[in-house]
């Protein structure tokens, strides 16, 4: 088998990595501008395709035969080549997205659904949602009007922000899907709406995976609402795909949840955050070299960006500009998946760098004694003691942390604890 993914724009995509994990065939990136799209779907050498966007529509112009659910959707995301030479046409999103509602233990029926977007996503998580009983709307970005499945349109002032955040009529909507592309990369930090105007919500979900935590998932769970990402619904669309390019095989559930978490564990980043002199740097390279991953040390770049290490920057611009381009240096690092990232111990001290370690990230707390920290000539020592400082960063630490692994003993055996805190 010849399979691949039909895109314009493919140097982030993860499929190759999935595709590696559920089937025994060759998985190739085919970026294509559209004037070529028409000839490489008639003539190209492939024998299944997955279409990303722009192509989704075009895919589906070009096919012999329809699955049910693409019918249905008027929605093709998949492609087989047949003996014969035509080509059939799948939807396999439609399952993706379900997948992502079950593993969530989302019950839908009867429920308010509020879709935004109204691309082929879109039609897509509609048509899923109407199937288990919710009552659906969706809000278009581009046409600006919203549509209830009954028919009904409401002109709306526009698709920002502020217009979201007048969508009274729709705050009693108690599931949230963003099937619009507002908070992917390289957008990282956007979202399309406020959740705290929708005092009802019992689940929010955001079909992108890039970041793994967008804005709207973050904010979810600051909140306390169930969530879902794009990462569940890529793993299991891409099992319905690779069941098809194999001749229909059963869906293994368990496959799926084993080649998401091995994505996951893929493209995660490490964060080290902890007091200064920590070990965050030495640990960092170690643990990058262990597994074979980048590393990027903030302290580092901002010596990079601006000729001056970190504490030649404290004490010639001071600590707010500091903290200002340390910030700037997260927000880039933060959008990077797959490394090592050791911050500086203070960036704890901003509490807007915590999403930005997260999105893509699990952060660990590297705990070492104060005894053992040698944290002399730290501008920030003049004026408190190391004690102090401590005290004054205890609980932002357990804050931003998702995990507190020990730096008491030898760097081996706390690159041992790292490693299998990572399984």
């Amino acid at each position: 088998m010849r399979c691949g993914l039909l895109g314009k724009t493919l140097v982030y995509s993860h499929s190759p990595t999935l595709h590696r994990l559920l089937g025994d065939y060759d998985y190739t990136l085919f970026e294509t501008q559209p004037e070529a799209v028409a000839d490489f779907l008639q003539s190209g050498a492939w024998d299944g395709l997955n279409v990303t966007i722009p192509y989704k529509k075009t895919a589906y112009a070009f096919c012999d035969a329809l699955s049910p659910t693409a019918k249905a959707t008027g929605n093709v995301n998949t492609l087989l080549r047949r003996r014969d030479g035509s080509i059939f046409g799948d939807n396999t999103d439609y399952f993706g997205f379900k997948y992502l509602l079950e593993k969530n233990g989302v019950f839908a029926a009867g429920k308010r659904a509020l879709v935004l977007g109204s691309g082929g996503a879109s039609a897509t998580i509609c048509a899923v949602l109407r199937d288990m009983g919710a009552h659906v709307t969706f809000v278009s970005r581009n046409a600006e009007i919203a549509h209830t499945e009954g028919g009904n349109i409401q002109q709306l002032i526009g698709m920002d922000r502020t217009t979201y955040d007048r969508l009274s009529a729709y705050k009693d909507a108690q599931i949230i899907v963003n099937a619009t592309p507002v908070g992917t990369y390289p957008e990282n930090g956007r979202s399309p709406i406020d959740l705290e105007k929708f005092p009802n919500l019992e689940f929010v979900g955001d079909l992108i995976y890039n970041p793994t935590r967008t804005a709207l998932l973050l904010q979810a769970e600051a909140l306390g609402i169930p969530h879902g990402g794009g990462l569940s619904m890529l793993a299991a669309q891409a099992a319905a795909s690779a069941s098809l390019f194999l001749g229909g095989t059963a869906i293994d559930p368990d496959k799926i949840r084993q080649a998401e978490d091995e994505l996951r564990r893929q493209t995660e980043n490490i964060v080290l955050i902890g007091m200064p002199a920590s070990g965050k740097s030495t640990l960092g390279a170690m643990l990058g070299k262990a597994l074979g991953r980048p590393v990027w040390d903030s302290d580092e770049e901002l010596l990079q960006r601006t000729g001056l290490t970190a504490e030649e920057l404290l004490t010639r611009r001071g600590e707010g500009e500091f903290r200002r381009l340390e910030t700037e240096v997260l927000s880039d690092l933060g959008k990077r998946w797959g490394g090592i990232i050791a911050t500086g111990g203070g960036c704890v001290t901003r509490s807007e760098n915590r999403d930005l370690l997260r999105q893509n990230g699990r952060i660990i707390w590297l705990q070492r004694g104060l005894a053992k920290l040698d944290a002399s000539g730290r501008p920030l020592l003049k004026t408190a003691s190391l004690e102090e400082l401590y005290r004054q960063r205890k609980a932002l630490y357990e804050g931003f942390c998702d995990k507190i692994i020990s730096n008491d003993g030898t760097p081996q055996e706390t690159l041992r604890r790292l490693k299998e805190s990572l399984l």
